[in-house]
């Protein structure tokens, strides 16, 4: 008879819910090793902070540890990607990317390779080996940034903090000296290489400020504005309008002519997307679902279909302030279906 534990390799970041993750894993009598991931140089002191956490967790459970140098990887396909996204005029989202790539890409790749036999993270999700499921706690629920990750890799993947609220994984940590310091860390922020604002990363690598003209929707020259890169569709700030007595929103940006349009909040409202790169957990062509276009948006019911590797995506009630290059995100009730990054909003 085998009595072999099976062994998982924990993503650790030195947050508490992947440090929460490791002890629960070992509670429940799996062989844990943990895996930190160093992506990025551009906030200083950021990994020695890190470590130090993961350092103080894997002593007292008496785990070991190594750090997967990810930093080349991630600056071409995370990073870069960011930026090039804002000099194209459109929004990036680089935690669905890193999902894909990095987390659920590379990380995998280094678990299974110190004979994993699952991948496991701290985020608030659910997976049944075929999906991916809303986590229990919907305040952080992370579904959505799970959407583009590779289905065939979901066999191999844990989610511990899958049932719990993140209220319990603190109150956990706080009753464990070793967990207690960092369960009362604040957050880290949404994006782990933006300590500030995404303005400062753009400007270290391109001209930001460039002043131009903003135009009405019917093309009229009606104010200017400082560069079309720091503004994102529904902005309704930084930018002048000559005599606005009422709020103005972005509508769109126009990278070759460095212009803006703008127009009223009811200018924003969208009734059609088109997707492209889909990542799909199911094989219907044809069918309906509820769309999130952004991480925070509510749920709108669609009709959806797919051709040509593209997805047209026709909303039952109108969305309002859909941005180029984010994600939207198909769902049967708390199920993901699919996914895949905007291209075109039509009203």
């Amino acid at each position: 008879m085998n009595n072999k534990k099976q062994k998982i390799i924990v993503g650790m970041s030195g947050g508490i819910d992947s440090s929460v993750t490791a002890y629960l894993l070992q509670k429940e009598g799996y062989e844990v090793e943990g895996v930190y991931m160093k992506l990025h140089e551009t906030v200083r002191g950021y990994h020695e902070a890190n470590l130090e956490s993961i350092e103080k967790v894997s002593n007292f459970l008496g785990i070991k540890y190594s750090v997967l140098d990810l930093t080349t990887q991630f600056k071409e396909e995370v990073y870069d990607y960011f930026v090039q996204s804002y000099i194209d005029g459109v929004t990036p989202n680089p935690c669905v990317k890193c999902n894909r790539t990095i987390k659920f890409g590379a990380l995998m790749n280094e678990a299974m390779r110190l004979g994993g036999d699952f991948l496991a993270t701290g985020h608030y999700a659910k997976t049944d080996g075929e999906f991916v499921y809303c986590a229990t706690d919907l305040t952080k629920d992370q579904s959505y940034f799970l959407a583009q990750i590779d289905k065939s890799i979901l066999p191999k993947v844990m989610f511990p903090m899958s049932v719990y609220t993140k209220e319990q994984i603190k109150e956990i940590g706080s009753k464990i000296p070793a967990l207690k310091e960092i369960s009362q860390k604040k957050e880290s922020q949404e994006i782990c290489f933006v300590d500030t604002v995404y303005t400062d990363i753009l400007s270290k690598h391109t001209n930001i400020d460039l002043k131009g003209k903003t135009l009405s929707k019917d093309g009229k020259e009606i104010g200017h504005h400082k560069g079309y890169m720091h503004y994102t569709v529904g902005k309704r700030k930084g930018f002048y309008v000559h005599g606005a007595h009422e709020p103005h929103f972005v509508i769109s940006q126009d990278k070759a002519n460095n212009t803006i349009t703008v127009g009223k909040q009811e200018d924003l409202i969208i009734n059609k997307v088109i997707i492209n790169n889909l990542n799909m957990f199911i094989g219907d062509l044809n069918f309906t679902a509820t769309i999130k276009l952004r991480y925070r948006s509510r749920a709108i019911e669609a009709s959806v279909e797919i051709k040509d590797d593209k997805a047209c995506i026709i909303l039952k009630e109108s969305a309002y302030g859909v941005a180029i290059g984010q994600v939207a995100v198909f769902y049967d009730e708390d199920k993901v279906l699919g996914s895949g990054i905007i291209t075109e909003t039509f009203q």
